[in-house]
């Protein structure tokens, strides 16, 4: 793929599907700085970006999609662009951040049966959560007769202040209990009457035959909710209005996308990250690699995951917040540290993150109010970010600023000049990105590390050395890698039951049950279920807890499965989206040499230096180059610094390969 400065990026093989009069699919990926906006037209990629307004996440949406409206037409016509679009898909962080932050509403919880408050608190990594959300409002029924107490329950825990309420009861009969006091409260406190606290029953959400795993899955579901449901109900609303044709998509932590109505909002959990997730699958299916290490770096954090030779790396029972929940999750973890993650000094170190400035104030050198430092500051004092063509010259860098945060807050109290200063922020922001990673992964021979997002290039030769890795692959769309990956997803929604028994008739039984949920839901989505894929799968849990999982291709259970497992069945239905398909290889003969666009002054290594510029713009169009650092390698939306050691290709699809030694060559 190539990219002209006009924010197109063509790509060499277009979307699947025929061209009609709503064409376009937009996929947006709401961070907590930057919000990426990528429109999927024919044989175009337009991206954009536009900070994000943490206030009203409509607002960046809509700047978002006018920015794109003109990229398109010249001028801003969103109108135009919402009249042409077939799909929206859309991920935010809102409920990341609200558990991170622990902003939401005020949970009571109601258990009985089998079930303890007690043995909700004493799930792995749960107790400081548990008192976080929940605290004291948390109440058991008697054993024998929960109705008689329900009442008294939900009084007492509104009175405590609980605003909205989980019930969970364990044991065999918790499906027929719940079901009993639902009946039971909705006669004492009808929905209709304005104080009627808003309760979820646990089997409502999951039907798992862990009381504790369904429990904080529905506990995690009704923390988000209320937040979710207001700004994506809003969200869609307002898009109607602007005269969106197709109804707002959101996507999933599953890698699936639904419509608002029929999308759980725990699951919208880290959902930005699986869309980086979604493209690193498609790149290294298509490049062949086997084990692909992403790093995801934005203004606040840095989102590592895995892509080896079985896929996205994911978890069967998926955790929030390290607490395992019932549905399966993408295995992306967070690290707090970002291009706006506050650096300072602490005792005689520098400690980088977790907190960050965001993008209000934002960092120091946006001259929005920020003053404290950040890696953002640091390399545009360094040189390597250019104050005139940062964020597509759309944001001017003020260095003075950026002096005075770097001064302030790590060279004077540590008694540094300016260029051992910046040497050590780096230093100390490498190390922390590269600890995360590590971390995480275990690295192998064939590991090739994939950096994007608005930070993910900077110093990725650094980083790479750093946890000894010889490849980065650095993708054309880089700045806005997780919308575009969520480009790569279909509408999906997945559904699952225990097994009884272990007896071809009960298998049958539940994959009846689940087909007709299947079914409704799709319905919704306005798929045909005849028209839909249908994948069954068969988990089974033995005794010492360890899972795996099977394939069901008919109604009979799989063969070898352990006699005292315990067994639950899956459907997911799945209805295909046009994707883009890629193009291009880093075995192309025939390199020609980068073209050099001038130099830059640039501090590497506490000492200046004269680096040849690289801008990605300016490379012939369907043409494999390369060139050796040192240098500077920049796109309109990302820099990155090529150190000596080193070179990079860049491909005819535009995308990038950073080689160390002779490696490749």
């Amino acid at each position: 793929m190539t990219i002209p400065t006009d924010s197109i990026q063509h790509a060499a093989s277009g979307t699947s599907g025929t061209r009609t009069a709503r064409h376009r699919l937009i996929n947006i990926d709401n961070g907590g700085t930057l919000t990426d906006i990528c429109v999927m037209d024919g044989d175009n990629v337009i991206r954009t970006k536009t900070l994000t307004t943490p206030h009203d996440l409509s607002q960046c949406l809509f700047d978002g999609l006018r920015k794109a409206s003109v990229a398109i037409y010249g001028n801003e016509d969103l109108e135009a662009l919402l009249l042409s679009t077939a799909a929206i898909r859309y991920s935010t962080t809102q409920g990341t951040n609200a558990l991170v932050e622990r902003k939401g509403p005020r949970l009571g919880l109601v258990v009985g049966g089998t079930l303890s408050a007690a043995q909700v608190r004493d799930a792995d990594g749960a107790a400081d959560l548990f008192d976080a959300v929940i605290g004291s409002r948390a109440v058991t029924l008697s054993g024998d007769s929960p109705e008689a107490d329900v009442v008294r329950a939900v009084g007492e825990l509104a009175a405590s202040g609980a605003n909205r309420l989980v019930v969970a009861i364990g044991g065999p009969r918790r499906v027929e209990l719940e079901q009993r006091l639902k009946r039971k409260l909705l006669r004492s406190f009808p929905p209709h009457l304005l104080g009627a606290l808003p309760i979820l029953y646990a089997h409502e959400i999951a039907d798992d035959a862990s009381d504790v795993r369904r429990t904080w899955t529905a506990l995690f579901n009704a923390f988000l909710h209320p937040a979710m449901e207001r700004f994506l109900y809003s969200a869609e609303q307002k898009l109607r209005d602007a005269r969106a044709q197709s109804p707002l998509l959101v996507f999933r932590n599953d890698g699936y996308a639904g419509r608002v109505a029929k999308t759980i909002a725990l699951k919208t959990y880290s959902s930005g990250p699986r869309g980086g997730m979604e493209g690193a699958r498609v790149l290294a299916r298509h490049y062949g690699l086997t084990h692909l290490l992403s790093m995801d770096i934005g203004g606040t954090t840095t989102d590592i995951g895995v892509v080896d030779e079985r896929g996205v790396r994911a978890d069967r029972r998926g955790n929030v917040e390290g607490v395992a929940t019932s549905f399966a999750l993408c295995d992306v973890v967070s690290a707090g540290v970002g291009g706006s993650s506050i650096i300072r000094v602490a005792g005689e170190r520098i400690a980088v993150g977790p907190e960050s400035v965001g993008s209000a104030p934002g960092p120091a050198c946006f001259g929005l109010g920020g003053t404290q430092a950040t890696i953002t500051d640091a390399f545009t004092l360094s040189g390597l970010l250019d104050p005139a063509s940062f964020f597509g010259g759309k944001l001017q860098l003020d260095k003075a600023r950026a002096r005075q945060a770097v001064h302030a807050h790590v060279a004077d109290p540590l008694k540094m000049g300016d260029l051992e200063a910046l040497a050590a922020m780096e230093a100390a922001w490498v190390k922390k990105v590269a600890d995360s990673l590590t971390a995480y992964a275990s690295i192998r021979p064939d590991t090739t590390l994939a950096a994007f997002g608005g930070a993910g290039a900077l110093v990725a030769c650094r980083v790479a050395e750093a946890i000894g890795v010889k490849r980065v692959l650095i993708p054309g769309l880089a700045a806005v890698f997780s919308a575009y990956g969520i480009s790569f997803s279909d509408v999906g929604h997945s559904f699952s039951a225990p097994l009884a028994e272990a007896t071809d008739s009960a298998l049958a039984a539940a994959m009846d049950t689940l087909f007709t949920q299947a079914s409704r839901a799709m319905f919704g989505e306005d798929a045909a279920i005849d028209d839909c894929r249908l994948v069954y799968t068969i988990e089974a849990t033995g005794a010492d807890g360890r899972s795996s999982e099977h394939a069901v291709t008919g109604t009979t259970l799989p063969a070898g499965l352990a006699p005292d497992a315990t067994l639950s069945v899956s459907l997911t239905a799945i209805k295909r989206m046009p994707q883009a398909t890629l193009d291009g290889r880093f075995d192309e003969t025939g390199h020609q040499p980068a073209v050099a666009h001038g130099t830059r002054r640039v501090v590497v290594d506490g000492r200046e230096a004269e680096l040849p510029l690289y801008r990605v713009e300016d490379q012939p169009k369907g043409v494999a180059v390369r060139a050796a650092g040192p240098a500077v390698l920049e796109e309109a939306f990302f820099t990155g610094r090529i150190d000596a050691g080193w070179h990079f290709d860049i491909n005819s699809a535009g995308d990038i390969l950073l080689s160390s030694g002779t490696e490749n060559e």
